[in-house]
């Protein structure tokens, strides 16, 4: 139980610097949101809602479902997935019942549970997307946070290439969609059982795959001085040395990595060439490159792998993923193929903004914008609510637009000059002005605000017009 003293200490180390105070225990504390996490205020939502309203269209057009689970669950289950070690990056807790828990860090091993546990009654291909918030008790720095929102997409039960191309594609689409290019990103794949052959084939013991593994994954994220290091540290031999250092030069000279590659069974650079034709094929070649530095960290992949990279080196890692045919036996499900892979909303929206590729305006725009300049408000709540619940059809077999988007204004102002400016500012392509003059006679005037043309209409035929004025 947390005392007054260590409620005081708390608020002392952990609400400062913010605009935001009030009187505790009597004392003055300022409140900010926790470390690693982000407030959305109405123009920062709009950017959250694009961007995961574009992983929602494209994930449906490419035949996925949407899918969501638990925002904590067992910490076993993270640990079935990543080991203990896991623990320590996860706000995990132990609830009244003592049972362990943890807020998810991803949505995979839920995934895998949930299809454990219905396998059997589930349809073949299992085709899902979810798109939660999840949270990792990491130091936060560029591109990440504590609490972000991820997209996931999994495809389940199909074991053929097929479906990692198809993973590939609704990635790439759904980055199109956000406005991105070829000149903006770059993809690298590998396959984890075919590079194992090529290692173990050339200068890397069988028993030391793992630790090849472990240093392909930091190779192009060091300098000299930390690969050297790092070899050190893996007990690696000069020849294995030698041979880490041509992959890693090869993004500034391919030709010796291609020389290399030559050196490899056939059946490896068949399959490579063959992937690289289908995703060809796919209108995926230009964007898409096979790399060997592509291996994903995690243990858990078994075979294809990918990762989506900023093309100007700037940032983390967009999104990756890959092949985990052996996940769901893991949560006691039967054999299943499956490859999936996620793309967080933090490391994407700085890309945006620094390609400039968000919408200059976000913010939903309003359709109508009510004017009231009468001693009274009844009129105008009432014309308010009746567009608002108003549906629309040209002809009246069936409707085509539902009710409309309509704003008002709450300053007492009765200036109209300053009102239909705020009426601009918002979006409105039309202005409805109550005066007291033209309400006498049961007319009011509407403003077409996109060719500023106006005229007086009945009050009573105000929706129909209104609807007319903004049809497709």
């Amino acid at each position: 139980m947390f005392t007054a003293c260590g409620v005081r200490r708390v608020f002392r180390t952990s609400f400062k610097n913010s605009r935001f105070s009030r009187k505790l225990f009597g004392m003055t504390v300022n409140f900010q949101a926790p470390k690693g996490t982000r407030d959305f205020y109405p123009s920062d939502m709009a950017v959250r809602r694009f961007i995961e309203d574009i992983w929602r269209k494209v994930s449906i057009r490419h035949g996925f479902q949407e899918v969501d689970g638990p925002t904590f669950e067992s910490l076993d289950l993270y640990r079935v997935k990543s080991g203990d070690e896991i623990v320590s990056q996860l706000f995990a807790f132990t609830d009244r019942g003592e049972r362990e828990l943890a807020l998810r860090p991803e949505f995979t091993p839920t995934l895998a549970r949930m299809v454990a546990q219905k396998a059997a009654g589930l349809p073949r291909p299992i085709k899902w997307f979810s798109i939660p918030r999840c949270y990792r008790a990491e130091q936060p720095q560029k591109g990440r946070l504590r609490e972000f929102i991820q997209w996931n997409v999994d495809f389940i039960g199909d074991a053929s290439d097929r479906a990692d191309r198809e993973c590939i594609a609704v990635c790439v689409d759904a980055l199109m969609e956000c406005g991105l290019t070829a000149a903006d990103i770059h993809i690298g794949w590998n396959h984890r059982e075919l590079l194992t052959q090529a290692l173990t084939s050339t200068f890397v013991a069988p028993d030391r795959v793992s630790n090849a593994y472990y240093i392909l994954d930091r190779l192009q994220k060091y300098d000299f001085a930390a690969r050297k290091a790092l070899y050190q540290e893996q007990h690696c031999t000069p020849g294995e040395c030698e041979h880490f250092e041509t992959i890693a030069s090869a993004g500034t000279s391919p030709e010796v990595l291609t020389t290399w590659m030559n050196s490899w069974p056939v059946a490896v650079t068949d399959a490579i060439k063959t992937f690289e034709k289908r995703l060809a094929d796919s209108g995926l070649a230009e964007i898409c490159r096979f790399d060997l530095s592509v291996v994903r960290g995690l243990a858990y992949y078994t075979g294809f792998v990918f990762e989506v990279v900023d093309a100007q080196g700037q940032n983390r890692a967009i999104a990756g993923g890959g092949r985990y045919d052996k996940l769901i036996e893991m949560f006691g499900g039967p054999a299943m193929p499956a490859v999936g892979f996620g793309m967080g909303d933090v490391v994407l929206e700085i890309l945006l903004r620094e390609r400039n590729r968000l919408p200059a305006n976000l913010m939903p725009p309003a359709d109508v914008f009510v004017i009231n300049a009468l001693e009274d408000a009844t009129i105008s709540d009432q014309l308010v609510a009746r567009l608002r619940r108003s549906q629309w059809n040209a002809d009246h077999s069936a409707i085509t637009r539902p009710g409309l988007n309509v704003q008002t204004s709450y300053r007492s102002t009765r200036n109209i000059g300053k009102l239909l400016q705020e009426a601009s500012g918002c979006g409105a392509r039309v202005a409805l002005i109550l005066a007291p003059e033209e309400v006498s006679r049961g007319m009011i005037k509407l403003k077409n605000l996109t060719d500023r043309t106006e005229a007086e209409i009945a009050i009573a035929d105000v929706p129909d017009r209104v609807h007319g004025m903004l049809k497709p």
